[in-house]
């Protein structure tokens, strides 16, 4: 996995992603009971944090979406909202949702169209692929295709002018955007005002 992480890396794929000052591509996804969650709609009442996670079954994006959930309340005190995206079924981002006692939405990017636009899908290679079903992984179940891609870990800072104000995009999916530095950036906007 070391490996595959130091190859990842090596493809460039973080380069392609969506970068600090770009317009963040808008989105409508179904969140984890089917609710369409309208990206235009949450800039309308503050900044957005969106952040791509993997899959349920990755336990550092199960560590990332609960150490978010911590800061939740300091987050909203910024004027900010918080979604988490994957490639998962809606049922499987519910049960996401409820196993990790999430309060903020999890939303559903089925066939990672919106991972795409922002520049962070990628397939798993074949030695992958094996790897991750003799872990029990089989992410056709988890994702409702027979694809095997997914989004790097990537966390946007999405100001209300859709611009965006912070881009962490890491190959090495066991490096996340530390809480401390997303609410760092989130109080100096707010304080910008």
């Amino acid at each position: 996995m070391k490996r595959a992480a130091e190859e990842l890396r090596n493809s460039g794929i973080a380069a392609t992603a969506v970068r600090a000052g770009e317009k963040a591509p808008d989105f409508t996804l179904p969140n984890a009971v089917g609710r369409p969650y309208h990206l235009a709609d949450g800039l309308g009442r503050g900044p957005v944090v969106v952040t791509f996670y993997r899959g349920a079954w990755c336990p550092y994006c199960n560590l990332q979406l609960k150490m978010y959930q911590k800061i939740l309340r300091q987050i909203h005190a910024t004027g900010a909202s918080l979604v988490a995206i994957s490639p998962q079924t809606p049922d499987q981002s519910q049960a996401m949702l409820l196993h990790n006692y999430l309060e903020y939405e999890v939303l559903s990017d089925l066939g990672n169209r919106v991972g795409r636009a922002y520049g962070l899908v990628y397939p798993l290679n074949r030695e992958m692929r094996q790897l991750y079903l003799d872990f029990g992984i089989d992410l056709s179940l988890y994702n409702g295709d027979d694809s095997w891609e997914i989004p790097l870990p990537g966390t946007f800072v999405v100001a209300q002018d859709a611009v965006i104000r912070l881009a962490f995009v890491e190959p090495d999916y066991r490096k996340r955007l530390q809480p401390a530095v997303l609410l760092a950036v989130l109080q100096k906007m707010a304080a910008a005002g």
